[in-house]
């Protein structure tokens, strides 16, 4: 049995994922003369690296900064493979200290202390977290008989796998319109949207929308409205219509239907989940402290189920937020002891 590794020093933070936001908050600490740890399940930027490999993001690259590192990119809007390497050059220009593949497995607290455990069987000590855990994890899940079928996926890399395939590609948001478009183009055999909502979603980007209900139109991509899957099989999917059950052949199922924050480990915190929509969680808008003290919370994880209200640009500030008021307690601490 491997014997775990306890940190006897207490840092001052650890701040749970290292994608921009949580890079972010580390960067401040730096500034700031805190100790801290960033503890990240996957690789760098994990829900930066699971988007589809031709992704361009819809910011601007200045607006996607952290730490003050300039981000050059080659078009108006960068890439996801300019991103990646962006943050890497960040990571490595701050020195941050990152371990990557760690992934926290449960928390308890002895007196002011946090006792942190994780999947390599190490325990660290800290008198404060910051969940920035993104979203992207965690796919929204369609609870069906047969999704857990090969041919059933949550995420979506690029189109050519799915060339002369069959493919229902569920949801009616900004990643099916997407998925639904590209494989089309790309030569899937027959690309067909399963929507629960009445129309294509507002909130799909606007030179996109006219192009997806196009191609609806004229049939060349098919879409059944008001609809959704009930069940999974091999060669086809059973779908409920308006008009009643219909059975289509199929290859592949895309089931782009949204992901959803860690709450398990929200509650693992002792942080409170407010009984609406959208279980948004319960915190401090002036200093993104949670109801559990010295808990806070960063980026999108801080919208609950609403993972379209804070992103990379509005959410960075998060960062200099949590960090101040960690800076003010200490300097409080300490001027009590003496």
């Amino acid at each position: 049995m491997m014997q775990k590794q306890v940190s006897n020093d207490v840092l001052d933070v650890l701040i749970i994922g290292g994608g921009p936001i949580g890079m972010a908050c580390g960067i401040e600490c730096v500034k700031n003369d805190l100790s801290y740890l960033i503890v990240e399940k996957g690789c760098l930027v994990n829900s930066l690296y699971n988007y589809p490999l031709n992704m361009t993001f819809f910011s601007t690259s200045d607006r996607l900064e952290i730490g003050g590192v300039p981000f050059i990119s080659h078009n108006y809007k960068p890439t996801r493979s300019e991103a990646l390497e962006y943050y890497r050059r960040v990571a490595l220009s701050w020195k941050l200290h990152i371990k990557l593949y760690e992934a926290v497995t449960f928390t308890e607290k002895e007196g002011d202390v946090f006792v942190v455990h994780t999947s390599r069987n190490r325990t660290y000590l800290t008198r404060a977290i910051i969940v920035a855990t993104g979203f992207y994890d965690i796919p929204n899940k369609l609870n069906v008989p047969g999704e857990d079928l090969p041919k059933v996926h949550h995420y979506f890399r690029e189109a050519h796998p799915y060339f002369g395939q069959r493919i229902a590609v569920i949801g009616a948001a900004n990643s099916a319109v997407d998925v639904a478009l590209e494989t089309y183009r790309k030569g899937a055999a027959e690309v067909t949207m399963i929507i629960r909502e009445e129309q294509i979603s507002d909130r799909v980007k606007y030179w996109v929308k006219p192009d997806i209900e196009n191609r609806i139109q004229n049939g060349e991509i098919k879409a059944y409205f008001q609809s959704h899957v009930v069940a999974i099989r091999e060669e086809e999917i059973d779908v409920q219509t308006p008009q009643g059950l219909i059975t289509l052949p199929n290859d592949f199922v895309l089931a782009m239907t949204g992901y959803l924050p860690n709450f398990e480990l929200l509650e693992n915190l002792g942080v409170q989940i407010q009984d609406d929509e959208m279980r948004t969680p319960v915190y401090n808008e002036a200093t993104m402290e949670t109801n559990q003290p010295n808990v806070y919370l960063a980026g999108v994880v801080c919208g609950g189920l609403q993972t379209n209200k804070w992103f990379i640009e509005n959410s960075r500030v998060h960062a200099v937020t949590i960090i101040q008021d960690l800076k003010r307690k200490k300097m409080a601490l300490q001027s009590q002891l003496v």
